[in-house]
């Protein structure tokens, strides 16, 4: 086992992961207001719900290679975050990195960081650094929202981020901010405090039938987002499930809101894109115009980029197994969505002369 392995699997008395205080969170609600969406946020049926995970952007139901680790894209690859200790640690996944060189960025997922003790926290980004080829770290949270005083109280956490955000190897910050209200002083302070340590830091926003589906809400998250300095990264549709039905929205909806959001702010918040996280790839949503939908790929398992599709999209259509036929044409395929297996993609998938970079 690799000295970096072997590291991490050490120091088993403190726990893995821990759970995370919301009184903080439950004291911006309303409870006298059974739809104040702060407090929806807060339903058992949103995997982000109290901090103890991240909106799954469809990637939850993945398969994931032995101990918890993905490689779903030639040069990203994902580290699932165990709720307790697992006998084996995370060595295999770092095993596995160490030993493909074509991975550049590793994305830790499946939980938030910062409910990781710091010590462990640090011994796993440690062991990641000692990984020569791995340029990019990116962490998931929802902790500056949901608990900023486990940011801004913990000079150890803020001493890490200093030490391994540097500006050959940065540690990207995957913010998780669905309201503007969430957006508070203190949240606020939160991100500067990360930002004043060189974490780079971007947001990513699922729309939410009930909780932020008006472009009011939308185009003031942007401007709060940007005076607190994080980056509207993108908007994202997640698939409809029945247990969360009452948040869908649908494809041309979010499209519109996405766009008159943007309507809403003289800034940079204009960058912000919505997009799908579907098993076949990161597909952002470039238009939904007179019953179609104009997608392009960004990144793909077979490395693939820059794909353009053209479907015809229903204004009811929640999701891409919801467009007539379930089927859709890139070039000279025929591309079926609903195929559980693979969607379709993972074996049919040519690669044309050019690729656009994600």
């Amino acid at each position: 086992m690799p000295e970096f392995a072997r590291n991490m699997d050490q120091d088993a008395a403190a726990p893995f992961c821990t759970t995370t205080n919301t009184s903080y969170y439950h004291s911006l609600i309303d409870w006298g207001d059974a739809n104040d969406p702060l407090r929806k946020l807060l339903s058992p049926s949103l995997p982000a719900a109290g901090g103890k995970g991240i909106w799954g952007a469809s990637d939850e139901e993945a398969e994931y290679l032995a101990q918890g680790y993905r490689h779903k894209f030639r040069t990203s690859a994902f580290l699932m975050l165990p709720e307790t200790e697992a006998e084996e640690g995370v060595s295999p996944a770092l095993e596995y990195v160490a030993a493909h060189p074509e991975i550049r960025q590793v994305i830790l997922a499946g939980g938030d960081c910062f409910s990781l003790p710091t010590p462990k926290l640090r011994k796993l980004i440690q062991s990641l650094r000692a990984i020569p080829h791995v340029g990019i770290i990116r962490l998931s949270t929802r902790m500056p929202v949901m608990e900023p005083m486990r940011i801004t109280d913990d000079l150890g956490l803020l001493r890490l981020i200093r030490e391994f955000s540097t500006p050959s190897k940065p540690l990207y910050l995957m913010a998780h901010i669905h309201h503007p209200r969430e957006m508070t002083e203190q949240a606020i302070r939160a991100f500067r405090s990360l930002g004043d340590a060189g974490a780079v830091i971007v947001n990513r926003t699922p729309i939410l039938g009930g909780i932020n589906d008006a472009p009011e809400l939308l185009g003031e998250l942007l401007e709060r987002l940007e005076l607190a300095g994080v980056t509207p990264y993108y908007f994202f549709v997640d698939r409809p499930r029945e247990e969360s039905g009452e948040f869908a929205v649908s494809l041309s909806r979010a499209y519109r809101l996405v766009e008159e959001a943007k309507l809403t702010t003289a800034g940079l918040g204009r960058r912000a894109r919505l997009a799908v996280n579907h098993d076949a790839g990161f597909i952002e949503v470039l238009a939904v115009e007179g019953g179609k939908a104009y997608l392009k790929f960004h990144a793909s398992p077979d490395d693939d980029a820059g794909k353009f599709i053209t479907a015809d999209c229903p204004d009811d259509a929640l999701w891409l197994t919801d467009l007539p036929g379930s089927e859709s044409r890139i070039g000279s395929l025929t591309i079926d969505w609903t195929d559980s297996e693979d969607y379709g993609l993972r074996t049919s998938y040519v690669k044309r002369p050019y690729q656009i970079g994600d």
